[in-house]
């Protein structure tokens, strides 16, 4: 059983490690629009990967992850105002910021379970958002200006796919070895996870900072493409509501879920971009289907379509 886990594990590195070495070379061959497009679907990949680590594995269904993206955001455009940090390490730095910030909130949070800490991450979100808008030393209402241009279209490709492809290493690692078996004692039953010598809080604690880490090196690399950051977008409700719902739709535990979710939501949006109004409401629907019908998502349906019909011919 480890032998075979190991082996898959493997497998996936390597499947990963070819499909981003293939699109490293895509803005050789397609144009802005389909990096512009590219782009997007990265940044949503890496905030999907993340909370599906939260959701999926441990069982913290969260509505923060704007926190992280804006928190991201900020440092960044500081550290390269402020400092001239180059923007590899600004990236790392911000990661470590949501880290930080997952550690220093985690005490408080983790004492609600269920529904409450689901507010609970959205109220974080929110009063961040706040400080953000009083407080002038932060650019106020109006926000940040990046001093100097952002990078060439395809740079920020290249840096989307590089913080994609980390959160693609970090969720494999997690869910390949024996920390996806500790990771779902605790969202299954965390108290009997406890009496069998599992930490749920720090079992939880390290789902949570790596998803927030995730979330902000996406967030800075967002924020530089912008070239211009304000609260209201970069904490906005949004982004926490679209990472849900791509993770339902694509399959929330499953591995290929977050990028099945990712790619057809924004396939969606692409298509029905000149009528918002009938987006919203399609998404709402499948995702209002999906939940009732196939709770496992896209890809957990077509699964178990498969091994139905593996079944029936076996038979």
């Amino acid at each position: 059983m480890t032998r075979s886990r190991n082996f898959a594990g493997y497998a996936e590195v390597a499947i990963i490690l070819i499909a981003f070495a293939l699109l490293w070379f895509a803005p050789l061959v397609v144009g802005d629009y389909w990096q512009q497009l590219g782009f997007r679907t990265l940044i949503y990949l890496t905030l999907a990967e993340g909370w599906n680590l939260m959701a999926g594995s441990a069982g913290l269904v969260s509505l923060g992850t704007s926190c992280f993206v804006g928190l991201g955001a900020y440092v960044a455009f500081g550290l390269l105002n402020g400092m001239g940090f180059p923007l590899p390490l600004t990236l790392g730095a911000s990661a470590a910021a949501g880290a930080a910030l997952a550690v220093l909130v985690s005490p408080a949070l983790f004492r609600l379970r269920g529904l409450y800490f689901t507010v609970g991450t959205l109220a974080l979100a929110e009063l961040l958002r706040l400080i953000m808008v009083n407080v002038s030393a932060f650019g106020g209402a109006s926000g940040i200006f990046l001093q100097n241009d952002p990078p060439a279209l395809p740079v920020l490709f290249h840096y989307a796919l590089g913080v994609a492809l980390v959160a693609s290493l970090a969720i494999t690692a997690c869910t390949r070895t024996r920390a996806s078996v500790i990771f779902r004692a605790v969202r299954d039953d965390e108290d009997a996870a406890a009496q069998m010598g599992v930490r749920p809080f720090r079992v939880k604690l390290a789902a949570f900072a790596i998803a927030s880490a995730l979330a902000g090196m996406a967030g800075a690399v967002q924020g530089v493409k912008l070239g211009a950051i304000e609260p209201y977008g970069m904490f906005g409700l949004q982004w926490s509501i679209d990472t849900l719902t791509m993770v339902i739709i694509g399959g929330v535990g499953l591995r290929l879920g977050p990028l099945v979710g990712a790619v057809f939501l924004i396939a969606l949006g692409e298509i029905l971009a000149d009528y918002p109004a009938a987006h919203i409401a399609i998404a709402g629907v499948i995702l209002i289907v999906l939940i009732r019908f196939a709770p496992r998502g896209a890809v957990g349906f077509f699964g178990s379509m498969e091994q139905a019909r593996r079944g029936r011919a076996a038979a």
